[in-house]
């Protein structure tokens, strides 16, 4: 059974393998939204990048970047990753909200724009 450890919220919970990052964070009880994207987001269906987590350790226990990903990520490390497309495999640690997830150009139109014309 993997384990997501929440490294700002100082929680650790199991999951089963194949879960999706999103899901089990709300299940855990963890919010992986910021301020008014706790009101304004797509409810995990991939539309709005708002749900960026920092991989701290465990990279290599979540699916690759999937296409949507690496639009609305652009512009971000490779360790960022939206929680609604990732998918759990083993153990990690993650930091919710990193400073530099969201609203800063690269999600949704920006990114598109950026991805599709090389940055």
């Amino acid at each position: 059974m993997p384990t997501i450890r929440f490294e700002q919220e100082g929680e650790q919970v199991g999951c089963i393998e194949g879960a999706n990052l999103r899901r089990a964070s709300l299940d855990a009880g963890i919010n992986p939204y910021k301020s008014l994207n706790n009101l304004n987001n797509c409810s995990g269906v991939g539309q709005c990048g708002t749900c960026v987590m920092e991989v701290v350790e465990g990279q290599e226990n979540l699916s690759p970047r999937s296409d949507v990903e690496e639009v609305y990520l652009a512009d971000r490390p490779a360790n960022f990753r939206l929680s609604c497309r990732t998918t759990v495999f083993g153990d990690i640690t993650v930091r919710t909200k990193p400073e530099e997830g969201v609203g800063r150009g690269s999600n949704s139109l920006v990114g598109a724009i950026k991805s599709l014309f090389g940055r």
